[in-house]
């Protein structure tokens, strides 16, 4: 066997390679399944015994040979390169940006909305998705036969390990349980906003989803008046629009509030001449809101008639779809970065 010749052969085709391109096809040629070293392999078939293991210990080694020169050669080639990439940079090309994460719309639209709020005084608070039947529809005059829950589309827990009070957890259907949960802890005059999660048992589609965001308002004190209200809601408007809103209230119910109104701000986007986001109208409705009903203060542990206050509720996600002309809910919820970009 001539391993010593190919050996000679090999080397100097390997001084020869300029580039990764020629140094595959050489590997090829010697170690390739039908390359030269496999032929050395199949010739074994052919010699005596006491031949046959003295040759096949000098192939393998032979075979190791070429594998080391071969890394090594493609080692200096790799260098190589990046020498000849790091001699030349051109100052003129732009500098590669590294990813950025984007703010969902409802954080920064949420953030907008605290700091309003907060600048006039509000507190933000929080409190639990997972309520009581008690907090989420009794305290606030809505009894177990009342109409009301029939809107709510409540999603109801079940019992956990046998516990006899599992059928009085609901999942929160409102932000509104926070009133009685904050008064019942917070002596008045009082000024907070309950931004969260709420679920109702809705079918989805694009303005429609089983989970959203609403924004609670509760404002209490002495001689806390409708008047009061309105500038708050008037202030609010201007500010989260950037521009001069008029707001109307129109007569509602809602079992926690005596009397109730739902909430209407004139169109930003065609200042009432009539738009198809506004219907024609001139005016897009907001929010619910009312007087706050003595029997809720009275089930928050405070003297009926010795205080009065507003509360109010905005759905979360319409303000964010107003203020940036989104048109499906179920974006707030996808995850598609192609959405998400976009802010």
């Amino acid at each position: 066997m001539e391993i010593q010749k190919i050996k000679t052969e090999f080397l100097t085709e390997a001084e020869k390679a300029q580039d990764l391109k020629m140094l595959e096809i050489l590997r090829i040629k010697y170690l390739g399944r039908k390359g030269i070293v496999a032929n050395l392999l199949n010739e074994l078939k052919n010699m005596p015994a006491e031949q046959k293991k003295k040759a096949g210990s000098e192939i393998n080694f032979f075979k190791r040979e070429i594998e080391l020169a071969l890394e090594e050669k493609k080692q200096l080639l790799i260098t190589s390169v990046q020498s000849l990439k790091e001699e030349w940079f051109d100052i003129s090309i732009p500098g590669l940006k590294h990813p950025k994460g984007h703010l969902h719309p409802r954080t920064i639209v949420m953030r907008q909305v605290e700091g309003i709020f907060q600048s006039m005084g509000f507190s933000v608070v929080d409190g639990p998705e997972l309520e009581t039947d008690w907090y989420n529809f009794e305290a606030l005059n809505i009894p177990k036969d009342h109409p009301a829950r029939d809107m709510q589309d409540t999603f109801y827990v079940s019992p956990v390990n046998g516990s006899e009070n599992g059928d009085d957890l609901v999942m929160r259907t409102h932000t509104s349980p926070m009133q009685i949960r904050f008064m019942e802890k917070n002596n008045p005059p009082l000024r907070i906003i309950v931004p969260g999660r709420v679920f109702r048992r809705e079918a989805t589609d694009a303005s429609h989803d089983y989970q959203f965001y609403q924004v609670e308002g509760l404002m209490v004190d002495k001689n806390i008046s409708v008047a009061n209200f309105k500038a708050v809601i008037n202030e609010f408007f201007n500010r989260f629009y950037g521009k001069k809103v008029s707001v109307r209230l129109r007569p509602s119910y809602f079992p926690f509030v005596e009397p109730g109104f739902e909430i209407d701000v004139s169109c930003v986007f065609c200042l009432q001449k009539g738009c198809r986001v506004c219907s024609h109208s001139g005016w897009l409705e907001v929010a619910g809101a009312g007087m706050v009903n003595q029997i809720v203060f009275e089930n928050a542990g405070y003297a009926r008639n010795e205080w009065q206050g507003f509360a109010f509720g905005f759905g979360f996600e319409r303000l964010v779809m107003m203020k940036y002309k989104i048109d499906d809910i179920r974006l707030m919820n996808s995850g598609d970065l192609r959405f998400l970009k976009q802010f």
